[in-house]
């Protein structure tokens, strides 16, 4: 009688075995959006990865841009708007790309204010807040917050107490200060005196642009 294959006995020696390769802490695996084994840590990619979000990663020779899936003067700032902007406070690769410029290129299209209402904006802003309150994506938070600003104007400024904490935090570091006073500025032009008033409550060396 054939004796049976002993392939099946020492494991521990396999070198094809599964389990964890001291090598591993050195690569750590980068998110693939296209592999559906993959398990989504968050909405945004959740609603990416199911086809909700209508662009897509265009991997150029020089540099990335999005490719979008129909016409972006017909795509509809509720949802889709709401769903880029979730995605602001990631931090994985391609999510960080794909939410930001989605956002700026949405809101930068020539008819974009008259899409937007209070009930988009106050959708959006918890979401640039909590960017805000991350420093890998703080710059991330305040780009967008300067491209919003630039499209709703007033109608921002119901939130910008609760921006204007986040953004005091910051204003004492040398490499965003700078950054952080151009958007203040544009949010003083686009607000007003409410908007003003706002700003100097949580950040009173602020110097008014309008007298």
């Amino acid at each position: 009688m054939a004796s049976k294959s002993t392939s099946s006995l020492g494991n521990s020696s396999n070198p094809s075995s599964k389990g964890p390769k001291p090598s591993d802490k050195l690569n750590p695996k980068t998110i693939d959006p296209f592999n559906k084994k993959q398990v989504a840590k968050s909405s945004f990619a959740v609603e990416y990865n199911n086809g909700n979000i209508p662009c897509r990663l265009n991997h150029g020779s020089v540099k990335h841009k999005l490719e979008w899936k129909v016409d972006i003067g017909l795509v509809p700032m509720d949802p889709t708007l709401v769903l880029l902007a979730t995605g602001l406070p990631e931090t994985s690769h391609p999510y960080t790309f794909l939410s930001e410029v989605g956002f700026r290129e949405l809101l930068e299209q020539p008819d974009a204010s008259g899409k937007m209402n209070q009930q988009i904006v106050d959708k959006v802003v918890p979401h640039i807040k909590m960017a805000l309150s991350n420093d890998a994506r703080f710059e991330a938070g305040l780009n967008s917050l300067e491209t919003l600003s630039n499209v709703v104007h007033h109608a921002l400024n119901i939130h910008l107490k609760g921006i204007m904490q986040q953004l005091a935090k910051k204003c004492n570091n040398r490499k965003l200060k700078e950054r952080i006073m151009d958007v203040l500025q544009v949010l003083e032009q686009n607000g007003g005196k409410d908007a003003l008033a706002a700003i100097k409550s949580k950040i009173p060396t602020y110097t008014p642009i309008i007298c």
